[in-house]
């Protein structure tokens, strides 16, 4: 247990050396994490006195009416294509690097583009599946949050490799789905040891650039310094954007890491080969 914590932690030092490379890279979970947000305002604000509002939102069971549904699954499809499509262009910019390139912004965005009919049918598969499995979930309480829990672990685990594959390989939905499941049981097995060390860079720069701060804003404000208060509260909620994007950026990294890892059977001279090994459990 140990090893694999520290070899976690490695994978995600080399990630952060790259990311510090190329730190235009949190462009793009930066515009995607806007996106979404523009995306959620288009569909709530014009249904807000609708029950509608809430299934979108995802604090309430979606009821048993075809144009729920409809609206949900237009809402994933938008969704997914604005996250698939960034991720695509974070992981083109990391191959990219990987290969002895010096990626920009537009490198990214027209790899992306060049991929748009993929990303676009790859959208509208994963919506499908969302939907399905909020149908699930709906049907009841228990038993039904159990199953799509299921069901969506093993769709996550499958779809892995599939942001690579799309944006390298530029195959259909089905095929992209084929290609990542093979992938993934031809090197790794298919058992996933959440070992990468993202999770505990996370973990870390929540306490530090989150929560300390916002704890020194409440004793501020508690002492009448409310400018200072005002100042630490701020920089609180910065500190966590910023954790979000290179939490975002790291996941992609290591994904593109992985990939090429994976179908050229070496390692990127930024990463140790011997810790891709150890990403996954073997079989």
């Amino acid at each position: 247990m140990f090893e694999r914590i520290s070899n976690g932690w490695e994978l995600a030092k080399q990630s952060l050396g790259v990311l510090r490379s190329d730190k235009e890279l949190l462009v793009f979970p930066l515009i995607s994490g806007v996106s979404c947000l523009l995306v959620l305002a288009s569909f709530v604000l014009p249904l807000w006195n609708s029950p509608y509002a809430n299934v979108l939102l995802n604090d309430h069971e979606v009821p048993n009416d075809p144009l729920a549904y409809a609206l949900l699954f237009a809402f994933y499809a938008v969704n997914y294509f604005v996250v698939v499509f960034f991720n695509s262009a974070l992981v083109s910019c990391a191959l990219l690097r990987f290969r002895g390139g010096d990626p920009t912004i537009g490198d990214g965005l027209s790899a992306a583009v060049k991929a748009l009919p993929q990303i676009l049918a790859w959208s509208l598969v994963s919506a499908t599946v969302g939907t399905i499995l909020k149908a699930i979930e709906s049907r009841s309480e228990k038993v039904g949050q159990f199953a799509a829990g299921l069901l969506g672990l093993a769709w996550s685990i499958g779809t892995f490799f599939v942001v690579p594959v799309l944006v390298e390989e530029r195959v259909g939905p089905i095929d992209a789905v084929k290609r990542s499941m093979a992938v993934l049981r031809k090197n790794w097995g298919e058992s996933i040891a959440a070992n990468f060390g993202i999770g505990l860079i996370t973990f870390l720069m929540v306490i530090v650039l989150g929560v300390a701060p916002m704890v020194a804003a409440g004793f501020a404000f508690v002492n009448d310094q409310f400018v200072l208060g005002g100042i630490l509260a701020g920089c609180a909620v910065m500190g966590m954007i910023l954790t979000s994007l290179i939490s975002s950026a790291l996941n992609s990294i290591v994904l593109a890491a992985l990939y090429q890892f994976a179908v050229e059977g070496k390692a990127p001279p930024q990463f140790d080969q011997s810790l891709l090994e150890s990403a996954f459990v073997r079989k």
